[in-house]
């Protein structure tokens, strides 16, 4: 399978790249995603678009600082080339600290509960990113090495692993499940805490395919990242659920 044209089409002279289609439907459909389940959690529409208005360009600068930064001898002195996204270069980690950050600082302001709120966009979230991998499909990056199965995509003349499709698979897995296990839900913070293990037990396994990580020294840091996820939000998923037992 063949990498496509990344241009979709062309508007007043300026590329209109698939990777930015993919990324915009993806936070669209989200969202609207949230809003219409928004009265289970308590919360209005208008609320969920407050937050979106506000995370979601938090969550894009977050994921291109986070990029840049695993990235600075390539970058450095560039400022243009820095903000220039158009190519690609966004990492989901950066993007999802950056975003759940600042919700966690407007449900302080807001006087909302922050956990309800993550348990709600959860997952909308894994449907956000099963779309939006396919940008990488469209820019021929974050694929892996090379390999001989019948689903190969060619890099380069190259046949090799579509970590993308690996990842997006998983990931709308990941939304149809937390959908269905958020109207049984047992207590708060259940939802975004088994997408935090979950998505990062694939991203652990997917990254070592990859080869075109960021790296921490030797260690590539998404498994790294992922690692430290998987420990947390176990840990917490356990104390959550003691005292909503207690409760």
């Amino acid at each position: 399978m063949p990498i496509p044209d990344p241009v979709a089409f062309n508007i007043f002279g300026i590329d209109i790249m698939w990777y930015a289609i993919l990324i915009c439907s993806g936070i669209i459909l989200a969202t609207l995603i949230c809003c219409l389940r928004a009265p289970r959690h308590d919360l209005t529409s208008d609320q969920i678009l407050n937050f979106v208005l506000i995370c979601v360009p938090a969550g894009i600068i977050g994921a291109r600082i986070y990029y840049v930064l695993f990235h600075w001898d390539w970058y450095a002195g560039d400022f243009f080339h820095m903000i220039n996204i158009r190519g690609g270069g966004l990492a989901v980690h950066g993007g999802i600290i950056a975003g759940l950050g600042t919700a966690l600082i407007l449900c302080h302001i807001w006087k909302i509960r922050p956990l309800n709120l993550f348990d709600l966009a959860a997952p909308s979230l894994a449907l956000a990113q099963a779309i939006g991998r396919w940008g990488n499909y469209f820019n021929s990056e974050a694929h892996g090495g090379p390999t001989d199965l019948p689903w190969a995509i060619t890099v380069d003349g190259q046949p090799v692993h579509p970590t993308f499709l690996y990842e997006s698979i998983w990931c709308f897995l990941l939304f149809l499940f937390l959908l269905w296990l958020d109207r049984r839900r047992g207590f708060e913070g259940q939802i975004i805490l088994l997408y935090g293990i979950l998505y990062s037990v694939e991203r652990f396994f997917v990254e070592a395919l990859r080869t075109d990580s960021l790296m921490i020294g030797p260690f590539k840091q998404a498994q790294v990242i992922s690692l430290v996820i998987i420990a947390i939000c176990l840990v917490a998923y356990i104390v959550l659920r003691r005292k909503g037992r207690k409760a």
